[in-house]
């Protein structure tokens, strides 16, 4: 989703800059994507690391106007099974990973932000955030991830209204299943099962309907403060 979102800010003539892990494709797809797209590297559950990411991001765009944020992920597992309750790291690390990390570049580029010149609108930027329908209806085993996609859709107004003064738009896209490096390792049964309650269409959805949804926001200034459920009209059931 990434990926497909960078290209298409390159197609509308935006410069861009990945930030994405040591040993993920970020070099390969800037290199892809030309026009002074830059790389740089860091993990996101490393505040120290990333502000620096960012700042060095920063000083190659001149500015930053748009910031969507796509890190998270995280395994499945029961708050207690017959060998005893969740181990607490566990459901620390993934908060930390989908929720705190989001906040921290959300903080980050906000400051950022707050240093543009206004334009026509008096907006300064926008956020996108990723989160997940598993925010409203998380399955079995999906606790820690459901409580931190659900702790990004809850931010989303109150940042929205704590950055409105500045001009600064803050929005969260909740997707369903879609067709992502992650994704791609479940088992066709398993894929099907989690669409079947889908309305239409009844498939995983494709980096760049994320990507197209993404730019209408960043295009239209009246949206503002919300999430956007991006997802076919799924609903996940319990298993």
């Amino acid at each position: 989703m990434a990926r497909a979102t960078a290209a298409a800010l390159v197609s509308a003539g935006v410069r861009v800059a990945i930030l994405d892990r040591p040993e993920s494709k970020g070099a390969e797809v800037a290199s892809e994507l030309g026009q002074d797209t830059t790389f740089h590297p860091c993990d996101v559950r490393d505040p120290v690391g990333t502000e620096e990411a960012l700042a060095t991001a920063v000083d190659a765009l001149g500015a930053i106007h748009i910031a969507v944020n796509t890190a998270g992920g995280g395994l499945s597992r029961r708050t207690v099974t017959k060998d005893g309750p969740m181990d607490l790291d566990f459901f620390a690390d993934i908060i930390a990973l989908n929720l705190i990390a989001t906040f921290n570049l959300n903080r980050l580029q906000a400051w950022q932000m707050s240093k543009n010149e206004p334009d026509a609108d008096d907006e300064r930027g926008v956020i996108i955030n990723t989160a997940s329908i598993a925010a409203f209806e998380g399955q079995i085993g999906q606790v820690a991830y459901s409580a931190a996609k659900g702790g990004l859709v809850s931010m989303t107004l109150t940042m929205a209204r704590d950055l409105g003064t500045l001009g600064i738009r803050v929005l969260t896209i909740a997707p369903s299943l879609f067709m992502t490096g992650l994704t791609e390792r479940i088992p066709d049964e398993m894929a099907q099962g989690l669409l079947r309650h889908a309305a239409f269409p009844r498939r995983p959805g494709r980096p760049d309907e994320y990507a197209k949804l993404a730019l209408a926001i960043v295009e239209n200034p009246m949206l503002n403060g919300t999430t956007f459920r991006l997802d076919g009209g799924t609903r996940f059931s319990p298993k």
